[in-house]
């Protein structure tokens, strides 16, 4: 069987690294906001091309936070793409704002900028962007849009590790970026985790209260925060794994490259373009039977995923936030008929090879 993701072989080669951590933190008696967490942070920053970032629990709390920083008030409007994941939804819910859904490019599955000022009332507050599959946005002209209507700016970057647009790093357009390192992502760790990078020397202090109950100093508050503090023990393993982010993400180019020269145009394939250094978390295809098509794969020992099968208007959640009956064609196409194929860090030059050999079949 070849597996969609395996976390025990993604994770094998740092075993023993791991080990030593370990012993190393159960010795120390820190366990919350230690020396990981803060060399962590300084070495992310580095690697997102920010000057800062601040660790959190969850990609989902480092949503929320970038948006519960600016305290905008009950009901104002986020600009957000109709095909994303249910958390950059949730995050704008949970600060009691009004998710406005805006069509995806049908050829990058980001935001279309074209039609995202349509969608800009005197209520719009933000913007927030998701670089979907590995894929940077098309980010000049939002940059343009956020600036000429003074909008907030963040960025969703939780498939994104590293993936740059003209040379520039995800997380480092916006006023915040919002990581996941949930163990799946091309940087994971081994439980839940979470990012925010800033630029802006400003939101440094406030922010790392928000993430501790809104507290600089113990027992005294200053503002209605979170218990969102990135592990001390998952900052130590990040720390690992985050030096072999170049490893991991050759890999999964490497890999992508033999998808992308030997499967057949009959499948829709993702767009390569210039300016454009995608890392491909996921590896998506579309086909008008991909329920068939995945049914195939599985029948010949390969384990496939959907990402996602069902638009966040038609969730059962969303009822009351979203008509159910509200049109957004060129997301539910995308649902409709996305297969995500194998593309781990532990998936073998050999194995794409058979998948690619196998889906010519179908």
């Amino acid at each position: 069987m070849i597996d969609y993701e395996n976390l025990f072989k993604v994770n094998e080669i740092f075993h023993e690294e791991f080990k030593k951590e370990f012993s190393h933190f159960l010795e120390s008696g820190w366990f919350i906001l230690g020396q990981n967490v803060s060399e962590f942070e300084k070495e992310f920053a580095s690697y997102c091309q920010c000057k800062h970032s601040i660790g959190v629990a969850s990609g989902l709390d480092a949503l929320t936070l970038a948006l519960k920083y600016f305290e905008f008030p009950t009901g104002l409007e986020v600009i957000v793409p109709s095909n994303t994941y249910i958390a950059t939804i949730l995050s704008i819910l949970n600060c009691g704002l009004r998710p406005v859904l805006v069509e995806p490019d049908i050829r990058t599955y980001n935001i279309d900028p074209s039609k995202i000022e349509q969608a800009i009332t005197d209520k719009t507050c933000a913007i927030m962007v998701v670089h979907l599959y590995g894929k940077v946005c098309n980010m000049d002209p939002i940059l343009e849009i956020s600036k000429k209507y003074n909008l907030k700016l963040i960025e969703d970057c939780a498939q994104s590790h590293g993936a740059k647009y003209k040379g520039k790093s995800v997380g480092s357009f916006g006023d915040m970026g919002a990581f996941s390192f949930y163990p799946t992502k091309n940087l994971g760790a081994l439980g839940d985790a979470g990012a925010i990078t800033i630029n802006n020397e400003d939101y440094i202090s406030k922010l790392t209260a928000l993430r501790n109950y809104g507290s600089h100093k113990k027992y005294y508050n200053e503002y209605l925060g979170m218990n969102s503090r990135l592990d001390e023990l998952q900052a130590a393993f990040l720390r690992i794994k985050l030096k072999a982010m170049d490893r991991i993400t050759e890999h999964k180019k490497m890999l992508a490259d033999i998808y992308h020269k030997g499967l057949s145009d009959r499948f829709i394939k993702p767009i390569r373009e210039d300016n454009y250094d995608d890392v491909f978390h996921i590896y998506n295809i579309r086909h008008e039977r991909r329920d068939d098509l995945k049914e195939f794969l599985l029948k010949n020992e390969i384990k496939t995923e959907i990402h996602y099968p069902v638009a966040p208007h038609h969730q059962v959640a969303m009822r009351g936030v979203f008509e159910m009956d509200n049109a957004f064609p060129i997301s539910e196409e995308i649902h409709a008929t996305t297969l995500s194929l194998p593309i781990s860090f532990a998936n073998t030059k050999e194995e794409i090879e058979r998948v690619v050999e196998v889906l010519n079949t179908f």
